[in-house]
């Protein structure tokens, strides 16, 4: 066996004395980190937020002027649903809308609806139009998108209270306007 040119140092060789200095090194920083903390956070507006995105709250159907001819019979909000559609931090709300007949099934209409630079609500989008005949069933707002299943008719032989088509649909907001698509898996009978 050859002997080594250098002689053995002293530092490559591990002592109980070297694993006391790594765990009271460790120690001394762990205490440091508790102690010495950053600031608190504040949740604050920038200044630059539009007044639109101070409003928390969704807008509220009631009141609103939906643009829907009802003739004698006032409009009635069926349904609504709520939440973010245009990734600006406040809600939007969907309302599902149609004239409050004494008779049939009337046709609905869906609405976006969003805050006016003084608060008051109003409809910026109709995904649905009565005037197609159709009406809603199984309708949500879910991770930015309106998502409902229209019922209407193949023919105008078809009586109005039976619904031969269904058709499910998916809105969303892309580059400025509501889109529409067919969610995925889903069929037409």
């Amino acid at each position: 066996m050859q002997h080594p040119a250098v002689p053995e140092l002293a530092h490559t060789h591990t002592r109980p004395i070297h694993w006391v200095a790594t765990a009271t090194a460790v120690a001394g920083v762990m205490a440091l980190s508790s102690v010495v903390q950053p600031d608190s956070a504040t949740a604050a507006q920038p200044a630059h937020a539009s007044p639109r995105a101070a409003h928390t709250t969704a807008p509220d159907p009631a009141g609103v002027d939906f643009p829907l001819t009802c003739g004698p019979v006032k409009a009635v909000v069926k349904t609504k649903a709520t939440g973010d559609l245009d990734g600006d931090g406040s809600p939007e709300t969907v309302a599902v809308v149609h004239c409050d007949a004494p008779m049939g099934t009337p046709p609905d209409g869906v609405y976006v609806l969003t805050r006016s630079a003084d608060g008051t609500p109003r409809v910026v989008a109709t995904l649905v139009d009565p005037k197609d005949g159709n009406t809603v069933s199984d309708f949500s707002v879910r991770d930015g998108s309106v998502l409902a299943t229209l019922l209407g008719y193949s023919s105008t032989d078809v009586p109005r209270c039976c619904p031969d088509v269904t058709e499910p649909a998916r809105w969303q907001w892309k580059n400025g306007a509501f889109l529409r698509s067919t969610p995925a898996g889903a069929h037409s009978v």
